[in-house]
């Protein structure tokens, strides 16, 4: 009886291998420093609050602490500063002219512009002054710049002692308009962590920017009214200069402070105008500089 031999039954051809994105798609993965979606990442940013306030907390504390004064350089550094602008300003060029109380009115320019110097600054350093961290670990990167705009804040609380100080020591009274300090230090906080997040961005680009902001930064602070009084200077000029001068968010959020703090400023009456300036500022700078920092989430840290 002859034994009949079947053949295998024919495997089926062999396709190309995929490739290591098919299989990490297939499988879920993600490259580790992609960019989240904006909504993910703003609830990632939040969950490291805490993470932030000790972040910012930390350096605030470490910032004097080789100093013999301490933290006392924090209301120090603008006294000083601002010692040297009534000198030359005040008395020298004769800005005080004109203006009841000028100290309480140049020590709270000085004050409030030196927190939105401080922040644009603190923000050319925030990813390049960070590498080792940003490289080490996985976190959102906006973390930084906030943390770092939220150490300015601090530093401005702590200092507004001494601003409180000289404005009672004028004789200038406590009065209710001092509430509209905390809302106009929030809306510049949004203000300058805008900012902050733009430089932060650029600075991680070009850090060569940091050399330049010194310079634009003091032009600013001579365009912002904080040495004398806007209105009564720039006089002869196109109206339109006068306006963009007058919406400059520097000088917003300087008018904001000194209608709070300062009675005889602007007869104690702000124009309506002036508020919805700084909302706006504060939007457009704030939601602004997060998008604009988020959408370079995953290059942060290369090379």
């Amino acid at each position: 009886m002859s034994q009949v031999l079947e053949a295998p039954p024919a495997l089926p051809a062999a396709g190309p291998a995929p490739s290591a994105r098919e299989l990490a798609e297939r499988h879920g993965l993600s490259v580790s420093n992609a960019r989240p979606s904006l909504g993910s990442y703003t609830v990632q940013l939040w969950r490291r609050r805490h993470f932030i306030t000790a972040f910012a907390t930390a350096r605030l504390t470490a910032q004097y602490s080789q100093a013999r004064l301490g933290q006392l350089w924090q209301i120090m550094t603008p006294l000083l500063n601002a010692g040297v602008y009534y000198l030359i300003f005040g008395i020298l060029l004769g800005a005080k002219r004109g203006i009841p109380d000028y100290v309480p009115f140049l020590v709270t320019g000085v004050f409030v512009f030196t927190f939105t110097q401080a922040s644009v600054m603190a923000g050319t350093r925030a990813v390049t002054g960070n590498l080792g961290l940003v490289r080490a670990l996985h976190f959102p990167r906006a973390a930084l710049p906030v943390s770092f705009c939220l150490q300015q804040l601090q530093q401005l609380l702590f200092s507004m002692l001494a601003l409180i100080a000289i404005v009672l020591g004028f004789g200038l009274p406590v009065t209710a308009s001092w509430l509209l300090v905390l809302p106009a230090l929030t809306l510049q906080f949004l203000f300058n962590t805008g900012l902050a997040l733009i430089m932060a961005r650029i600075a991680a680009r070009t850090p060569d920017i940091s050399q330049l902001m010194p310079f634009v930064l003091r032009t600013w602070m001579y365009l912002s009214g904080v040495m004398f009084a806007l209105d009564k200077v720039v006089t002869d000029v196109p109206h339109w200069v006068h306006s963009a001068l007058m919406c400059n968010p520097a000088a917003v959020y300087i008018d904001l402070m000194r209608f709070a703090l300062i009675d005889s400023f602007t007869a104690g009456q702000l124009p309506p105008h002036v508020w919805a300036l700084a909302l706006g500022w504060a939007l457009l700078a704030g939601v602004g500089g997060f998008i604009y920092f988020w959408k370079a989430e995953e290059t942060y840290g290369r090379g």
